[in-house]
């Protein structure tokens, strides 16, 4: 290994070192109440060699929000698209909307941080850097846009506001399990599948959706991307 790529090395170490110290951080303590102090304590740097890696808090916790949605957006199996393909347009829908759920489970602390801490910054004011997951709302609209066309949903549908119903019954029942505010004996899987059967079933039985639907190119309003500071 050259000397060139032994420092990058050691500098995608030292960077993960910072957010991995982070999310701890902001998880435990709340975005709020973690400084850059602190997070170059937990790694014993300086608070100056963070700065050269990251321009300020708010830069770390775009940079952890932007792993977040990757993997929300992309699970480890890398063939999850063909497997979604070869399902009915109904099954895609809650198969796409169960990844949320599934999110919550495998990544809890980025989950907590992206949708719980109400003090970390909109992520709004970064739309270019968030732009993929924009694309990914726009897969998602066209996913229910599909069960319209193919009758699993009546025309009544609002796309947009079946998509907001449920993503946000899945973040609910999932904060309630992060926050250990289920009853005994409560299963929160179940709880959650049932929510989004429960939907799923409202939508298809045409029930009237009062909310309107917002403009989808509109970033502050975007479902899969700044749903965690609304």
């Amino acid at each position: 290994m050259g000397i060139k790529e032994r420092q990058e090395r050691d500098r995608e170490a030292v960077r993960r070192a910072i957010l991995d110290a982070a999310r701890e951080l902001f998880v435990a303590e709340g975005f709020r109440n973690v400084s850059i102090r602190k997070i170059a304590e937990r790694i014993e740097y300086s608070p100056a060699a963070i700065y050269s890696y990251f321009s300020s808090k708010d830069d770390i916790f775009f940079a952890l929000a932007e792993e977040g949605f990757r993997l929300l957006g992309h699970p480890a199996n890398e063939g999850r698209r063909e497997q979604l393909e070869a399902l009915d347009p109904l099954e895609r829908i809650r198969a796409v909307f169960w990844r949320v759920y599934e999110f919550s489970r495998q990544h809890p602390e980025y989950f907590a941080l992206m949708f719980l801490d109400r003090s970390v910054p909109r992520i709004s004011r970064e739309y270019e850097r968030f732009a993929f997951a924009h694309e990914t709302k726009r897969h998602v609209i066209a996913e229910l846009e599909r069960c319209v066309q193919a009758g699993v949903f009546p025309p009544t549908v609002k796309p947009v506001v079946a998509m907001r119903l449920l993503i946000a019954g899945l973040l609910g029942i999932a904060a309630l399990r992060l926050s250990d505010r289920l009853g005994p004996g409560e299963d929160p899987d179940l709880l959650a599948s049932d929510a989004l059967d429960t939907v799923i079933a409202g939508l298809r039985a045409g029930v009237v959706l009062k909310s309107a639907e917002v403009d989808v190119a509109c970033g502050p309003t975007d479902a899969l991307v700044d749903q965690q500071a609304s």
